[in-house]
């Protein structure tokens, strides 16, 4: 094989890296802002749920996790349940949510009570409050740590080979099969790239929010 075609081979990969990146982000996003508010409910029962919830997928490897899901269901009912990309994607999309979420509590937890009874004593409801006042505030101090979490999504994309899911690492492999070792390496480039992008993006997010620094 030549450079053109493994070329071609790891962009094949790397699409589907990047699409298990995308969906698990627009999953896990969300569902972090769900799980950070459950796990400060002032209701003890669903607290203690979430936080527990929380602590046994943080401390599970996510490889494992991602066993479970692709498994674990096919056990059950006798047959598979879920396709190998969508048993990834739920994985990550759980796994992510509840690092997020735990990223999201500590940053509406620093934002002053005051700030809180100020909105309040304007007329404003608690909900206005949080999306007008705290939100742009929470986001400002949640970016660097956000960003890490997520530039190392792009690298935990890899463990998708584990069930045999082909993103860029698992083309890399197949192509090494047929005795050439070259290709493994060009992978980091893809990595390289998105990382670097991801970066330059974060970077940007920060200096534009910079308004809130003291």
């Amino acid at each position: 094989m030549g450079f053109i075609d493994v070329t071609t081979s790891l962009l094949s990969g790397f699409r589907s890296t990047c699409l298990m990146f995308a969906l698990t982000l627009l999953l896990a996003l969300p569902l972090g802002l769900v799980i950070a508010f459950g796990s400060m409910s002032r209701f003890k029962p669903l607290r203690f749920t979430v936080k527990t919830f929380v602590w046994i997928i943080r401390g599970i490897p996510l490889m494992l996790q991602i066993l479970i899901v692709f498994y674990v269901p096919g056990f059950i009912f006798g047959s598979p349940i879920l396709s190998r990309f969508t048993s990834v994607v739920i994985a990550f999309a759980i796994n992510y949510a509840c690092y997020f979420s735990e990223i999201y509590r500590g940053g509406i937890e620093s934002i002053s009570r005051s700030q809180y009874e100020a909105g309040q004593v304007l007329g404003m409801t608690k909900t206005q409050v949080f999306f007008r006042v705290i939100l742009l505030q929470v986001i400002k101090r949640i970016t660097a740590p956000m960003s890490n979490e997520i530039i190392t999504l792009v690298k935990d994309t890899a463990l998708a080979r584990v069930i045999m899911v082909t993103e860029v690492l698992k083309a890399a492999e197949d192509i090494m099969t047929k005795g050439l070792i070259w290709p493994l390496f060009y992978t980091g480039a893809f990595y390289l790239l998105f990382v670097g992008v991801l970066t330059l993006l974060f970077g940007y997010a920060e200096k534009r929010m910079s308004y809130f620094r003291a």
